[in-house]
């Protein structure tokens, strides 16, 4: 089976941009931070970093209009509006062609805060956002992902989320306790 390209998923991602006056293809935009964070280069500033370092290699591969490439300040605005349901669709749909899941594989599933979305720092219950990755173990590869902002809802829902959405049969799941529940009942099965 020919699978698409990261690319064409990327171009499924919906856009909350208007149409006027955008320079760069949201596609382009979150090909760019895949490839820079798979550098090695976190933040915005860092990725503007990446994009001037292979700024040549970019616009051969690339090709994009005017040869112009994203600046760090285009990089953030399109990553703070960015539809995180959609993106992550999108990232699971492509992953589903690269991942093939055995029967009794083991999946971990964590969620971990995303540093520097912390507020709140002096209230007991802080506010930040946090991502849970299902990570195959044996292949190390992340295969789905959710996000929690810890202010509104709790990490347990998007958990049971995932697995529905993975649909996946004879396979482990492990996690933190946090996930079982008080009364016995297990809604994962």
């Amino acid at each position: 089976m020919a699978s698409e390209s990261i690319i064409w998923y990327l171009g499924k991602v919906k856009d909350h941009r208007r149409g006027a006056g955008q320079r760069h293809s949201l596609e382009l935009v979150l090909v760019i931070v895949l490839m820079s964070v798979m550098s090695g280069y976190y933040g915005y500033r860092a990725i503007g970093d990446f994009i001037e370092r292979n700024r040549e290699n970019l616009l051969s591969t690339f090709q994009p209009k005017q040869d112009r490439l994203p600046t760090f300040y285009t990089i953030r605005r399109v990553l703070m509006g960015l539809d995180f349901d959609s993106f992550s669709h999108q990232f699971y749909q492509w992953s589903k062609a690269y991942v093939s899941i055995e029967s009794g594989e083991w999946l971990s599933v964590d969620g971990k805060a995303i540093g520097g979305t912390m507020s709140d720092y002096s209230k007991s219950y802080q506010n930040f956002i946090n991502l849970v990755t299902v990570f195959v173990s044996r292949q190390k590869m992340v295969l789905a992902n959710g996000e929690v902002i810890n202010s509104k809802e709790s990490e347990i829902p998007v958990v049971r989320q995932l697995i529905e959405m993975l649909d996946l049969k004879d396979v482990v799941f492990t996690m933190d306790a946090l996930h079982c529940q008080k009364n016995g009942r297990s809604d994962y099965s």
